[in-house]
């Protein structure tokens, strides 16, 4: 959980909008999951972006879905326009998406979340209602409504 937190801190010491979904938000509201990456939506304004691209400088930030991890690039306005942004960093994955299956867009998401201290910070994470409705969201997370 340490990587993440960096990756989250990152975002939030560079003024990105952002809130923790999936298995992260979980594990951070009392899921017992274990994830291989972040995954945050994110609002998807150009201000938010050029925010994003220099919270990913020095980490080595390369496009995860590419088969040759082709950097990001060096000029954000080539981020203007893109829905999600999957990388892989020297900190671990991170997935930015513009909405959420099931809950949908940047707002709503954040309409369904709260803010918790993330170990030091504190960010807005999904809530377990708002994690449930997600697609993404199911049984296999362990999310239950005693959690």
């Amino acid at each position: 959980m340490h990587q993440f937190r960096s990756l989250l801190r990152r975002l939030n010491d560079h003024g990105v909008q952002f809130v923790v979904i999936g298995g992260v938000a979980a594990r951070l509201r009392g899921s017992a999951l274990t994830t291989m990456d972040v995954d945050v939506c994110v609002a998807l304004e150009d201000e938010n972006l050029f925010r994003i691209h220099a919270a990913m400088q020095g980490i080595n930030p390369r496009f995860r879905m590419r088969p040759d991890r082709m950097p990001l690039w060096e000029d954000p306005k080539r981020l203007v326009g893109m829905k999600n942004i999957n990388l892989v960093t020297d900190l671990g994955q991170i997935d930015l998406l513009g909405e959420v299956t099931g809950v949908g867009t940047y707002e709503q998401v954040v309409s369904g979340s709260s803010e918790l201290d993330v170990g030091g910070f504190l960010a807005r994470v999904m809530d377990l209602d708002t994690l449930r409705a997600s697609k993404k969201m199911n049984v296999n997370y362990g999310v239950s409504a005693s959690t």
